[in-house]
């Protein structure tokens, strides 16, 4: 089926380039602009929309019904930064299947110490609706010499990424068995020798220092703890910037745990830590350091989907980022870091994953909120 957008101002994913017409057929765009003439079977009048590429949240975690509610706000691909072998499995298989959810690429089974974090919270989730499969134990690493056999399982269950959690529960108002410097940089090498990116989990700014030791390509948090305008956040921010780290933002989830929204209390960061985390993102963003939008969606807050448009509302409030900024950090930047060469900007040959919204985002990105259209590989969704 071949369908013309016909009037919408364009964002790419990188830049707005006015108004325009796109053409999908077969899944893909296959024209945009001066060459979007032709027959059409469906045309859509999008004049006084803008038609921007699928959002793609940079820091989610998939459970039943995540993938389809992330859908209907325009989230075409999520980020999954830890999920079982066989809750995983199902997502795949519906994401490959259905075009009415979003696309994943995930983890899989994350790296921690032993009894490390996240282990509490699998272990509370256990028995409740939300339990995660039949496995109430994960893999970890206590010796830098398990590194290569861990990561080996991890591509063995068809993980896209490996993640890594440094974490001493400090955040957390706990005490955390924490990974060790050795430990990370064994499975960062290892992770690299299989052609793998590695994602480090660390909320301190001293976790983080580490994971930057261990030679990590994504920061999977900005860091909680430095107050706002702390000289060592601009130290930090700096040498993120040096070593080419990308960092993802989630400042929606450290503003979820400030305002006590129901489900995310138990286990995770303590409340006052979403002023250190936007002066850490300032600070990041003022060093040019490259920013992901994620949100750490779960079945709580932040929510899946509309997560997204709150943390791009947040980084062009608090954090000071442009809008377009934002959006390329939700589309193209995370396609970029992530290796989905396929999608993140519109232009002949991507995935027609798309999002038209009555309005302009790269002005005001509360216009997201006006969604008018979803696309997922050229298959408009119904609303």
């Amino acid at each position: 089926m071949r369908t013309r957008i016909h009037g919408a101002r364009l964002f790419d994913g990188e830049h707005t380039r006015g108004t325009t017409d796109v053409v999908l057929e077969d899944g893909i765009v296959a024209a945009v602009g001066p060459e979007a003439g032709g027959r059409a079977d469906a045309e859509v009048d999008a004049r006084g929309g803008t038609l921007l590429p699928g959002l793609i949240d940079a820091h989610t975690h998939v459970f039943d019904g995540s993938l389809a509610e992330a859908l209907r706000y325009g989230v075409t691909t999520e980020i999954d930064m830890f999920c079982l072998p066989r809750p995983l499995a199902r997502h795949r298989r519906l994401a490959a299947d259905r075009d009415d959810v979003a696309d994943l690429r995930s983890a899989g089974t994350l790296a921690t110490a032993p009894g490390g974090h996240p282990t509490q919270l699998i272990a509370a989730l256990t028995g409740t609706v939300l339990d995660p499969g039949d496995v109430t134990e994960i893999d970890t690493v206590g010796d830098p010499a398990q590194a290569p056999a861990f990561v080996a399982a991890r591509i063995a269950e068809g993980a896209d990424f490996l993640k890594i959690v440094i974490d001493d529960g400090s955040v957390h108002g706990a005490e955390l068995p924490a990974m060790t410097f050795e430990a990370a940089a064994a499975l960062t090498a290892a992770a690299h020798d299989a052609g793998l990116r590695v994602v480090a989990h660390a909320i301190t700014a001293a976790e983080a220092a580490i994971a930057l030791d261990a030679g990590v390509d994504v920061l999977a948090h900005v860091w909680a703890d430095a107050a706002p305008e702390d000289p060592a956040s601009r130290r930090l921010a700096l040498r993120v910037r040096e070593q080419g780290v990308f960092v993802v933002s989630t400042l929606a989830y450290f503003e979820a745990i400030d305002t006590g929204q129901p489900g995310t209390t138990a286990g995770c960061a303590h409340p006052g830590h979403y002023a250190n985390a936007v002066g850490a993102l300032r600070a990041l963003h003022r060093a040019g350091v490259p920013l992901l939008a994620g949100t750490d969606a779960t079945p709580f807050a932040p929510a899946h989907g509309a997560g997204l448009h709150r943390e791009l509302a947040l980084l062009t409030g608090a954090g000071g980022l442009r809008a377009e900024e934002a959006l390329a950090a939700a589309t193209s930047a995370v396609a970029d870091r992530f290796g989905l060469a396929d999608r993140g900007r519109i232009a002949p040959g991507l995935r027609a994953d798309l999002l038209l919204v009555d309005g302009d985002p790269t002005r005001d990105v509360s216009a997201l909120g006006d969604v008018t259209a979803v696309w997922r590989r050229g298959v408009r969704q119904p609303r």
